[in-house]
């Protein structure tokens, strides 16, 4: 048995091009003389669907479609994830669902059993959970389909009380396919891959496990597919954020492996966060029928990581960085923005700031009779350059992308409406310290990111010598800091037992509670942490914290 794996890149709602797309890979991999193939969890509309899933037309074009591909399958078998109704009269209204399809019919139709409703995962809320799991046979074999979370119940603290592959071990299968729509964060690959060794281990079967590549706004998801034999050993994988399909021969898979096979070669951190990125901001341009993003170049190393990586997914024809000097900002800023124009090739332009600022102390000046110079007059410059780019937006058409980084977002070192606008934070869910390791990750072939830029003191030039410093603890130490109340959710008393300074953990995190109003209205934060801000972190607004 010839079992195909198709790894696409869907777009939610897009049921012509899904489906086009589906066909396509399901004639290719006829033709390759596949017996089956294999699409991710919930391919059909898009994931995550949120709450398109409410509309009875999305359903109904989700069915239409599933008919249409039904078509193709008279001589290949196809696996295939959508959302469903739920037939009962209790429960929520919809399952996610796989149909198996062959010669034409749905032969077999798979329910989810384990609905993860954490982090970002809301999948509650718009599904009821299967009860029933069965084996799937097909060419004398029996297939033991799960989808996704339902083969993630292996760990020592089990989420849930049912296990769907306890069930349909008690069947006799002889393999186990997994279709997925698994996210990425960068501590995810080693998770998944154990995972799935795990399992076939567990279960002594063989594993086929198949995940979407691709960018959904905030999520990004990796791909990475994988064929594992009944001793938990890697037999074969497909690419880390592309499209991919490969063929897999069952009886080779059941065959015991070959000495000197290697195992599953994972980028770095760093690697992975820049790839993820990249994906991230093509994706989101191309899916929303957008071709040129416009960015504000200070000089600093944020945006300048920011242009690079949209240069890289968008082409450098289709960035404007534009440069808006103030009466603070120094000369070698300018050079150093400049010299990153000239080696990306992107457009760009020069746009003072001082008339328009001034002109707002102006006509402010009355009411503010008196009274020094503070954060007012800096965020009133942060915000006419916000009023500037936005300007641009609407009169080219020009996406902005916004360039705070993560530590930035987490304690409200920014001006809301200023330098926080823009349709899509490319670098929100990135630490300053993982920013600087990403830029020279972007250096790694060229000097793309001026060698000053790196080495300089970080610095918002709002006022004469203003350092980052002179507001924020040292980097290293704020976002190992940050690291443990946000990524590891630990609060004040274990963050200071680790042996941090009480009064520094303290200022930490009210700064980061305080901050919470000024992130609910920030753009959409493309997500590469385990715990990004956004959907997978909901805090209220006006609540008190605990511990400090």
């Amino acid at each position: 048995m010839k079992i195909a794996l198709a790894q696409l890149n869907y777009h939610i709602g897009n049921f012509k091009e899904n489906t086009k797309k589906i066909i396509s890979t399901i004639e290719e991999a006829a033709e390759r003389g596949a017996d089956l193939i294999v699409f991710s969890e919930l391919s059909l509309g898009g994931y995550p669907a949120l709450d398109f899933l409410a509309f009875d037309d999305f359903m109904e074009e989700a069915a239409h479609a599933a008919r249409e591909i039904a078509g193709h399958c008279q001589q290949i078998a196809c696996i295939l994830g959508l959302p469903i109704w739920n037939e009962h009269a209790f429960g929520k209204r919809l399952y996610n669902a796989a149909y198996f399809i062959e010669e034409g019919e749905i032969k077999a139709i798979v329910r989810k059993g384990l609905l993860p409703n954490y982090d970002v995962f809301d999948e509650y809320r718009y599904f009821e959970p299967a009860r029933e799991f069965q084996c799937v046979p097909f060419k004398g074999r029996k297939i033991a389909l799960t989808i996704c979370e339902d083969l993630w119940n292996v760990a020592e603290e089990r989420l849930y009380a049912v296990s769907p592959m306890d069930r349909l071990i008690e069947e006799q299968p002889d393999l186990m396919i997994n279709i997925a729509a698994s996210p990425f964060h960068y501590c995810h690959a080693e998770d998944r891959l154990e995972v799935l060794r795990t399992n076939a281990q567990k279960y002594r079967l063989p594993l086929f496990y198949v995940n979407q590549v691709g960018a959904q706004t905030e999520l990004v998801f990796d791909g990475g597919s994988m064929v594992f034999d009944k001793e938990g050993h890697l037999r074969g994988s497909l690419s880390y954020f592309e499209e991919d399909m490969q063929l897999f021969e069952l009886e080779d898979i059941l065959l015991p492996r070959e000495a000197g096979s290697q195992p599953l070669a994972v980028e770095e951190d760093i690697a992975q966060i820049h790839d993820a990125l990249v994906l991230g901001i093509r994706d989101y341009f191309v899916k929303s029928g957008f071709t040129k993003a416009v960015l504000g170049l200070s000089g600093g190393i944020d945006s300048a990581v920011v242009c690079a990586l949209a240069a890289e997914a968008l082409g450098s024809e289709n960035v404007v960085a534009v440069l808006m000097p103030s009466q603070f900002s120094s000369d070698h800023s300018v050079k150093d923005a400049l010299d990153l124009v000239e080696a990306i090739g992107c457009r760009h332009e020069t746009i003072p700031i001082h008339a328009a600022s001034a002109a707002f102390e102006d006509i402010l000046a009355p009411v503010f009779q008196g009274l020094p110079f503070n954060l007012t007059e800096e965020n009133i410059q942060a915000r006419s350059r916000g009023v500037i780019l936005m300007a641009l937006s609407n009169k080219f058409g020009y996406v902005l992308l916004n360039t705070s980084n993560k530590s930035e977002c987490a304690v409200g070192y920014g001006t809301l409406y200023g330098d926080m606008c823009g349709a899509l934070s490319v670098i929100g869910d990135v630490y300053k310290t993982q920013v600087f390791s990403l830029a020279r990750y972007i250096n790694r072939e060229r000097t793309i990111i001026p060698e000053h830029t790196l080495t300089k003191a970080p610095s918002a030039e709002l006022r004469p010598d203003q350092k980052d410093s002179d507001s924020l603890p040292p980097y290293d130490v704020l976002d190992a800091i940050l690291f443990q109340h946000i990524e590891k959710e630990k609060g004040f008393d274990a963050i200071a037992q680790q042996g941090w300074d009480p009064t520094l953990v303290q200022r930490i995190l009210k700064m980061v509670n305080g901050a919470e109003f000024k992130r609910y209205q920030t753009a959409p934060i493309l997500r590469v942490s385990p715990k990004a801000f956004g959907m997978g972190r909901r805090m209220p607004l006006v609540g008190k914290a605990i511990s400090f």
